[in-house]
């Protein structure tokens, strides 16, 4: 069972927001597909899956295997270059104007900071709102505003495919800086929490490979 259950959900975005788990990678050092990892008995796609529905958020896939729709509506990327792709579909698929993006290989992360990131997206409009660890910036979870979708799509066209430098190239062109919350301060003020106490150094761990699984299973989620 994940943490998740149990946690209450946020509210107040859907008319806003679209939630997109980005499934299409092609998982290398793992040697096989990610988003079908059983993590305490749910495979990874429902992980994210469930913390987007907990941020307030209907949740769709941005790419990734056909069998992915049984659980959630699935955005086609057809170029399947790599997450920038993932979101340049997801971007033309919705007319919402904030779109928030999960890696499904992030299962520690909790709704409330995805919630915070939303709120700070929607009252601003920032073009691209992240978060910082410890002064580093990480490139996700992103929220991403559809003005900034012709700069990503030229990012994605000339095979500059970098998502954190796409990012960048996006705020500048509407000549706006990235948005970045610091989670040390969002903890200490109150605005986040862990439902499983998990110490945020945890939260980005990327499930790359066995080892990575194994450290989620028997420490974080138990």
């Amino acid at each position: 069972m994940s943490w998740q259950t149990g946690t209450k959900a946020a509210s107040g975005f859907e008319s806003t927001a679209a939630g997109f788990v980005l499934a299409g990678g092609r998982s290398s050092r793992m040697g096989t597909d990610k988003a079908q990892l059983l993590l305490h008995g749910q495979p990874l796609a429902a992980h994210a899956l469930a913390t987007l529905r907990l941020a307030g958020l209907a949740a769709s896939f941005a790419g990734g295997h056909p069998s992915l729709a049984t659980l959630a509506p699935l955005i086609e990327d057809s170029l399947r270059l790599g997450p920038l792709s993932g979101i340049c579909a997801a971007l033309a698929s919705t007319q919402s104007d904030c779109s928030l993006f999960l890696p499904v290989d992030l299962p520690l992360l909790p709704p409330s900071l995805l919630t915070c990131m939303l709120r700070h997206a929607v009252i601003t409009q920032a073009p691209i709102t992240l978060t910082s660890l410890t002064g580093f910036s990480q490139t996700f979870p992103v929220v991403i505003h559809r003005s900034t979708q012709p700069t990503l799509e030229k990012e994605l066209v000339t095979r500059r495919l970098g998502c954190f430098s796409a990012f960048q190239a996006a705020a500048a062109a509407l000549h706006t800086p990235l948005s970045v919350l610091p989670v040390e301060y969002l903890l200490q003020s109150g605005q986040i929490a862990h439902p499983a106490s998990l110490p945020a150094s945890w939260w980005f761990l990327n499930i790359n490979t066995p080892a990575d699984l194994d450290f989620a299973q028997r420490r974080c989620l138990a």
